[in-house]
């Protein structure tokens, strides 16, 4: 392992998936790192989450890889159904000819387990320190470094800084200061045993009913013990970003027109958790000095295109080649760093805006939507990927330049 660079830590905000990503990308440069944590103690809320190929890249390039495929589940396609009628929209097929174009499968995984992999990864080196219950409350730039204060006023000092604290942080709201945007759509997730699961929906794929101001999503977990339910709708009330407990009458409410088969799904679960979501505009710039965003943190986006946490791993990843291409320069580094994530992550936020108008579409809108794939190979929906899926550690930092 190469020398530390520096007597200070670099300090990590956040100990998520984008906190801890970070802390294993640096360790993989030989830099030490602190993550500073407001919970109490480390883990994850939330159920399941999906993993295209290019998170498994990003495992790999962080030195799980295998620790995480232990854990997940793999997916034989991805299908979109129309709620209404239950017709096939679309199917994407992620088999073995999916793996052999982009070198890596398709995967649904707990979000606790994908999280207990990288603090499992990040546990084991000796350059990652934690600390809980610390919650950043000031930001101070300084000359070769950076100072942040805590709830109690102590104080941490670090070579450089990394916000990895997720849809409200506090590191972006010290350096960019911008509104989050209330999308106004609700998430309702649960986790539902195997064998209270519907028998003709227990399907090894990551599937999607698609119906009008609303969606329903459904995977199965932990080797198949259990199914992932998430349903979407559009509130009537007005929504304040935040996850409460979620009501049964209220999510039964908004599901009236879907058709039985898809409408079962959301007498399932026993308990609920709510989100009502938001995004943020995208920004084209998240670095500052020796201060930089990562993840939710920099690119906060809505579900619909499943890569939140895929961004976030390959924000880390792609910091750690920015550190190793720049000899640990911070300022070339970050710049670096910013060029290449910017517009990628961007993308995802406004493809996931106009992918949620598109699956919860009404009327003629529905029409055109459901014909829009109709008569695709599925090397023809594999070329449409290629952009997302084919992301790599070698590719990572193609076309921008230090």
């Amino acid at each position: 392992m190469s020398k530390v660079v520096s007597s200070a830590p670099v300090l990590i905000v956040g100990g998520g998936i984008g906190g801890l990503a970070a802390a294993l990308a640096l360790s993989k440069q030989g830099i030490a790192s602190k993550v500073l944590e407001q919970a109490p103690e480390l883990g994850e809320i939330g159920a399941g989450i999906q993993l295209g190929p290019n998170a498994f890249a990003a495992f790999d390039a962080l030195g799980l890889g295998e620790r995480a495929r232990a854990r997940a589940v793999y997916t034989d396609y991805l299908v979109m159904n129309d709620a209404i009628d239950a017709r096939v929209v679309v199917k994407i097929e992620t088999g073995q000819a999916f793996r052999d174009r982009f070198d890596n499968p398709y995967a649904v995984i707990h979000r606790a387990d994908m999280h207990q992999s990288l603090l499992e990864a990040a546990q084991e080196s000796d350059l990652v320190e934690f600390l809980t219950s610390t919650r950043i409350e000031r930001i101070e730039q300084l000359p070769h470094g950076v100072r942040v204060h805590d709830q109690h006023n102590q104080a941490f000092e670090g070579q450089a800084l990394i916000g990895a604290d997720g849809v409200k942080s506090v590191v972006r709201q010290h350096f960019v200061g911008d509104p989050h945007r209330v999308t106004g759509h609700v998430v309702y997730r649960a986790v539902v045993p195997v064998d209270e699961f519907p028998k003709e929906l227990q399907w090894n794929a990551a599937a999607l009913w698609v119906g009008p101001n609303c969606h329903l999503v459904h995977y199965p977990l932990k080797g198949g013990e259990q199914y992932n339910v998430v349903v979407t709708f559009h509130s009537r009330q007005v929504e304040e970003w935040g996850v409460t407990d979620g009501s049964q009458a209220e999510v039964q409410s908004y599901f009236e027109g879907v058709c039985p088969q898809a409408r079962q799904l959301i007498d399932l679960p026993k308990t609920w958790r709510r989100w009502a979501t938001a995004d943020r505009d995208p920004i084209a710039q998240w670095s500052f000095g020796c201060s930089t965003l990562l993840g939710d943190a920099a690119h906060p986006t809505t579900q619909y295109m499943a890569q939140g946490a895929c961004m976030a791993m390959e924000d880390a990843v792609t910091l750690g080649e920015c550190l190793r291409v720049c000899a640990h320069d911070w300022t070339r580094a970050l710049d670096l760093y910013q060029k290449a994530r910017v517009s990628r992550t961007a993308r995802i936020v406004l493809s996931s805006r106009q992918m949620g108008q598109l699956y919860h579409a009404s009327g003629v809108e529905r029409l055109v939507r459901n014909d829009l794939w109709r008569g695709r190979t599925q090397a023809r929906f594999y070329d449409a990927l290629e952009w997302l899926y084919a992301w790599s550690l070698d590719n990572c930092l193609s076309g921008v330049h230090a």
